[in-house]
């Protein structure tokens, strides 16, 4: 929120610099983050009125003007813009003139004619396209007819000052307005705090005569309904200060009665909204839940389709407004408005934040409605509107007002103990200083000689109990003269749970090996189950969905890290990267039924991904490394039916019969719908079940006296044999001999019928206690040939 310094110096009396100020602001608890200077550098601009314009002789486009600066002499400027009308008053740029943006205007010759300045807009002005009034967005910046010529413009349109950029805090509503800040300045800086003076002077008729009641149908919802009336409505610009001061504070100037409404709003801090009384039905509003699939057209012009769990204003036929969000357009305020209805309603901020969040929209005022505000305000926001509206000539005011709901404040009573303040804020603080401070901030405090009773305002409706009463005295106080103190207690050693080690030792492992990190969102698209093929009856699909998901792309809660995996290959890939090794430690989150209705189980996996001049037996190695590291060893399994995987390209990893993952080359299907067109080998490993089968009791054996033999042994099987099944049953022949069987080449081809795979492997013997014989060597490697016939039908190749 921007807060003018100029406004607010009319509610309280600032006797120190604007660094100073919000220096002090941020120490009292107020979220300073910004002193915004609005002093332009502008020099040699005036006001001047167009006595004449004539079209340039050469010149189709540009149009001759003659402007009365309030000199001897007219001046002649020749411009391109469209919006300009004799006896307009412009702001009037002279030779020599200097703009913010640094353009010196000097006499420059349009097509034989001279110009002696230029004409300006309020963007070469300085001001931000964002707050310049609509009409003057592409074109001379207009000036009220009745301004004096010849003034300097900085005099005229107030280009001085600055603003706080104030970040306000949920709890604290009370702030979000100019008034509420004026207050903490008061108690901040010791000075004066001096309320709006509210008078309505020249009230006139009855509003009976226009309307008949408001009424509240359901006070959870709307706490409080004030409505007044005013006619004779002039629809026009209001007056520069009004526009100034909302241009200031961030805001575009609309008509007269939106600016008023709008300055109430930033000024007290509580919305309003204006009806055309002659386009509503019946004489009577009534604050009610909207009816199922009820619709309104709203001041955008958009339908919109309301439910049963949102508060509207309506007529006696349909929806006016949807409370506390945004006006209906069929009685908003138009040029042709003469008599309106002013509503200031106090709503249930769960209910607005809600409402304004299912239809999508949300304004100024729905920031406000949707955050704890005092009822009691409600009154004093129309009665400022109707003063302002009076004060400027927009309308006049129609004697009494309607409403239904609360109009009564009873301040609670909280109680303060001088030594629990002590306690908790760690210093003694004198009971004097407390009623000081507590009173500053209009907290009615008196003291019994044992506690301090304090009366909350309406407006502090963040203040409960005693530790919010402390909070205040602490912060007026000023916590950086509270000296601080070591803390005393038992101190324990810390350290890392056994499975945080062990994600630690993974990802150092994964990293020594040349793959990198990536972190991804545990929350994603129930069509990434699509993406990886899942089957619609696979238990990945039964995942936790989000109630109030920031989008449909971040609505469930992921049962797999592959999808994640997928997306950030498919995002390097076709950004050039033409190969990567990656990996994350990642949890999913298992529901312990549907529909959800406690905490799920949390599970941490390994998820590793490689794409480019990586293949099936890249991948493999990376595993045995991380798992060796752990002491484990895995039996592999193929796997046919897991339709995210290559049929014949994937295993499932075993340890004891236990499935700990599953690695693989992704199916087709699954890179073609990530865009890739390249294959990509993907692997998930249960990390719960590697910590659980982990064996690091690593045991040490000298190194061998004698020497070892090597016999190679290439046999032909059928293709579904397994390779592992294979080693196994050598290692077992003989396993006091057999140092190790590795794998060293599978064949299928030339010489090898079809259905048929010729598979080798090197086995390498050693006696630990003796030199091996050739005879003993020759006698097991027969053994190992006769066995793999007998138990997988092989030949010997």
């Amino acid at each position: 929120m921007l807060v003018p310094i100029k406004w607010m110096s009319q509610y309280v009396d600032i006797n120190t610099d604007d660094k100073t100020l919000a220096d002090k602001l941020t120490l009292t608890g107020s979220h300073i983050d910004a002193v915004i200077d609005y002093n332009k550098e502008v020099k040699n601009v005036v006001t001047g009125k167009i006595l004449e314009i004539i079209k340039h002789p050469n010149a189709d486009k540009l149009i001759v003007t003659q402007i009365d600066i309030n000199q001897a002499d007219a001046v002649q400027i020749i411009t391109g813009a469209k919006n300009v009308n004799v006896g307009d008053v412009v702001p009037v740029c002279l030779e020599g003139a200097v703009l913010p943006n640094g353009l010196k205007i000097k006499k420059t010759n349009f097509r034989g004619l001279p110009s002696y300045g230029m004409m300006c807009s309020y963007e070469e002005l300085g001001f931000d396209d964002k707050v310049i009034p609509k009409e003057a967005r592409d074109g001379i910046a207009i000036l009220p007819s009745e301004t004096e010529l010849g003034k300097d413009i900085k005099e005229v349109l107030q280009l001085n000052g600055s603003a706080l950029e104030v970040e306000v805090t949920f709890n604290r509503p009370d702030c979000l307005n100019i008034v509420g800040m004026a207050r903490e300045t008061a108690a901040t800086l010791g000075t004066k705090f001096k309320f709006p003076e509210i008078e309505i002077k020249n009230e006139q008729g009855d509003i009976k005569d226009y309307m008949n009641a408001v009424e509240i149908e359901d006070e959870d919802l709307c706490g409080r309904f004030y409505a007044r009336v005013i006619k004779d409505i002039k629809i026009g610009p209001s007056p520069l200060w009004m526009q100034r001061t909302l241009m200031d504070a961030g805001m575009r100037p609309i008509n007269n009665i939106v600016d008023v409404t709008n300055y109430v709003m930033l000024e007290l801090g509580q919305p309003l909204h204006a009806y055309n009384l002659e386009a509503l039905k019946g004489k009577k509003l009534v604050a009610r839940k909207a009816k199922k699939d009820e619709t309104i057209i709203t001041i955008d012009q958009n339908e919109r389709t309301l439910n049963e769990s949102m508060l509207v204003i309506a007529d006696e036929e349909k929806p006016a407004c949807i409370a506390g969000v945004m006006g209906g357009y069929y009685s908003e305020i138009n040029d042709e408005t003469k008599v309106m209805v002013l509503e200031s309603a106090n709503f249930n901020p769960k209910s607005i934040r809600e409402t304004s969040k299912k239809l999508g929209m949300r304004s100024e005022a729905s920031a406000r409605n949707e955050k704890p505000m005092g009822y009691m305000m409600v009154e004093l926001a129309s009665k400022r509107a109707c003063q302002l509206i009076e004060m400027i000539g927009a309308g006049t005011v129609v004697g009494g007002h309607l409403e239904a709901g609360k109009n009564e404040y009873v301040p609670p009573i909280v109680t303060l103990r001088p030594y629990r303040s002590a306690h908790l804020l760690g210093v003694d603080i004198p009971v004097e200083d407390m009623l000081v401070s507590l009173n500053s901030l209009e907290i009615e405090s008196t003291y019994d000689g044992e506690k301090i009773s304090c009366k909350i305002p309406y407006f502090r409706t963040d203040i409960e109990q005693e530790a919010d009463i402390i909070e205040e005295v602490g912060r007026l106080y000023g916590f950086e003269n509270i000296i601080s103190k070591p803390l005393t207690g038992m101190t324990r050693v810390g350290r890392k749970t056994e499975m945080r080690m062990l994600e630690d030792q993974i990802k150092s492992i994964a990293c020594g090996m040349g793959l990198y990190e990536i972190t991804t969102y545990s929350f994603i698209s129930p069509k990434s189950y699509d993406n990886i093929c899942v089957p619609e009856d696979s238990h990945l699909r039964d995942y936790v969905k989000i109630l109030n998901p920031l989008g449909e792309d971040f609505s469930s809660m992921r049962t797999t890290l592959i999808p994640n995996m997928m997306e950030v290959i498919g995002r390097n890939s076709n950004r050039g990267v033409d190969g990567a090794k990656l990996y994350e430690v990642g949890s999913i989150f298992i529901p312990k039924g549907q529909p959800v209705t406690e905490e799920p189980f949390e599970k941490l996996k390994l998820c590793i991904g490689m794409y480019g001049k990586y293949d099936f037996f890249d991948l493999k190695g990376i595993i045995e490394g991380i798992l060796s590291r752990f002491g484990i060893t895995v039996q592999l399994k193929p796997v046919k039916d897991n339709t995210t995987f290559h049929p014949g390209r994937t295993a499932e990893m075993f340890v004891n019969d236990e499935c700990i993952g599953i690695y693989g080359e992704a199916s087709h299907m699954v890179t073609d719908n990530y865009g890739l067109d390249q294959k990509v080998y993907i692997a998930e490993i249960d990390v719960e079940k590697i910590l659980k089968n982990k064996n690091t009791n690593w045991k040490y054996e000298a190194l061998p006296k004698y020497p070892s033999m090597v016999r190679d042994i290439a046999v032909k099987v059928k293709d579904e044999v397994l390779a592992g099944d294979m080693e196994q049953v050598i290692k077992d022949v003989n396993p006091h001999l057999i140092e190790s069987v590795k794998l060293f080449d599978v064949y299928k081809g030339e010489h090898i019928e079809e259905g048929y795979k010729s598979t080798a492997f090197s086995v390498t013997y050693r006696n630990k206690e003796r030199t091996l014989k050739e005879k003993e060597v020759e006698n097991i490697h027969n053994k190992i040939l006769q066995i793999l016939e007998s138990k997988f039908g092989a030949t010997l190749r």
